[in-house]
């Protein structure tokens, strides 16, 4: 085989392996479209701006270790277990967290800020153990 399409070959067969590798393990968004929109809308920003840090299912986020051994200092804390009001929400967006150690202050603002607060507050803490 001439040396050009081994080459566009080998770039083909790399290509393909990287889409399989980005597309395993990855999770979406998993609100149902038939509800608020602001709700949808702010699920996908917290998948943008908050999912690096914060594990949430219902965004399709990892963000944060599942055991204290494995924390890291930017590991904010889960939603799947952490249940949050639209209040508590706000203010720690405002003031980048509760403890304003590590989480960029107004990280969202206005309609923005409102629509990550109420797709937390209704869905957070699904996974909560019972006490």
């Amino acid at each position: 085989m001439p040396a050009r399409p081994r080459t566009l070959a080998g770039l083909a067969a790399l290509a393909t392996a990287a889409s399989t590798l980005v597309a395993c393990g990855s999770q979406s968004v998993s609100v149902p479209d038939s509800g608020p929109q602001a709700v949808k809308h702010g699920a996908d920003l917290f998948a943008a701006r908050c999912g690096g840090c914060h594990t949430f299912s219902k965004a399709g986020t990892q963000g944060g270790a599942f055991k204290v051994k494995d924390r890291e200092r930017v590991d904010g804390p889960n939603f799947d277990a952490r249940k949050e009001t639209v209040p508590q929400v706000l203010y720690a967006i405002r003031n980048g967290g509760f403890s304003g150690a590590i989480m960029p202050e107004n990280i969202a603002t206005g309609r923005d800020a409102q629509a990550i607060a109420q797709f937390l507050a209704k869905y957070s803490g699904d996974k909560r153990k019972s006490q």
